[in-house]
């Protein structure tokens, strides 16, 4: 895909969708970050489900302490991988206390330091929380970023870092949920929707779906 037509891929993602969310429900940064963290290996659907009542009762470092861990766990047991998870949050919660005053970070090489935190983490929530055009590329952004002939690569790094380089600038802020949010609606892993795809013309991908 070459510099125009990535212009045009990019101008139409922003058309269809001006200020593009992402589905996690969350109340502050810290909320925020707990519940990318949660969502590992989880359907956003379900941390939501989860993080109701968990926010309810602890929306900062120091209330999710005083919670603890077992009813952390107790809360959160209908995610995957829950009773790690739960160690996690407690653990970052203590972090973020003693290293940062109980305030989130908007910096990436301190973020990855937080239990459960890796890049993937930091990115999303540096782009959500701090507005910086940072890219986490998840299952559907990979797969988008591959199947359109966006930015190929082998590993999420590659493809991150040949979108750092090829997203166009104006675009940059929501690049990370547009992409995600096509993978997850219209260009699924499955069965992409490529008739009622806006970018399907500018789309790589050899074997494009037809209307029934």
């Amino acid at each position: 895909m070459n510099k125009a037509e990535r212009e045009e891929f990019f101008a139409r993602l922003r058309a269809a969708n001006p200020e593009p969310q992402g589905e996690l429900v969350y109340h502050n940064a810290y909320t925020l970050l707990v519940a990318v963290v949660l969502s590992a290996q989880a359907t956003d659907i379900g941390v939501n489900k989860a993080t109701g009542p968990l926010f309810q009762l602890a929306d900062t470092p120091e209330k999710m302490l005083e919670l603890g861990e077992d009813r952390v766990r107790d809360l959160i047991k209908t995610i995957g991988l829950y009773r790690n998870k739960a160690k996690n949050v407690i653990r970052l919660s203590e972090q973020l206390i003693a290293e940062h005053g109980g305030e989130v970070p908007g910096d990436r090489d301190k973020l990855v330091k937080l239990a459960g935190v890796g890049r993937k983490t930091a990115n999303v929530v540096l782009n959500t929380w701090f507005e910086q055009p940072t890219i986490a590329v998840d299952t559907h952004l990979f797969r988008v970023s591959n199947r359109t002939g966006l930015a190929r690569g082998k590993t999420p790094d590659e493809v991150e870092a040949k979108l750092l380089k090829r997203v166009p600038e104006p675009y940059r802020r929501h690049a990370h949920h547009w992409l995600i949010l096509h993978g997850r609606y219209v260009c699924k892993a499955r069965k992409p929707d490529c008739p009622n795809c806006v970018v399907s013309d500018l789309c790589r991908y050899k074997a494009k779906t037809t209307a029934a």
